[in-house]
């Protein structure tokens, strides 16, 4: 997985310590608020763009990429709201000295680094494919 600048080794996850956990976490989260703005952008640049465009088929791809960028949207807030819970779990964990739940929390750590993953690879698809449709028609507007 190559979205995470700051991702360490392959191990970390079984092996690391909770704070180093706790910090990649937190650095998820902020990515994710990151994405969350860039979506409202692309949100708001479909809606303008939307005015504008003249031909049936435009207007259907446009919408199609819209829907792709309000689900993106949704999953983004999911995807914080379990950041959010993760980081409330691993402070517990943190906090006391029974890690009976170690082997479960670590398990879900790494199911969570996956649905980032997937998400900003489709987050990511989406942009590109609104930039193509805008591009393309104003393009074809020139000539």
């Amino acid at each position: 997985m190559k979205f995470f600048s700051n991702r360490p080794k392959s191990d970390f996850v079984e092996n690391d310590n909770w704070q180093k956990l706790y910090i990649l976490t937190e650095h998820w989260k902020s990515d994710l608020l990151f994405y969350k703005d860039d979506l409202k952008f692309l949100r708001h640049l479909e809606d303008k763009y939307f005015l504008w465009i003249e031909a049936q088929t435009d207007l259907e791809n446009i919408r199609k990429v819209g829907e792709s960028i309000l689900k993106d949207t949704r999953d983004c807030d999911d995807l914080l709201e379990r950041v959010d819970k993760h980081l409330v779990h691993l402070s517990v964990l943190m906090s006391t000295k029974d890690n009976d739940n170690q082997k479960e929390f670590r398990t879900e750590h790494m199911e969570l680094e996956e649905a980032i993953f997937q998400f900003i690879e489709n987050m990511r698809g989406n942009r590109r494919q609104l930039f193509k449709v805008i591009e393309f028609d104003v393009e074809t507007a020139k000539l």
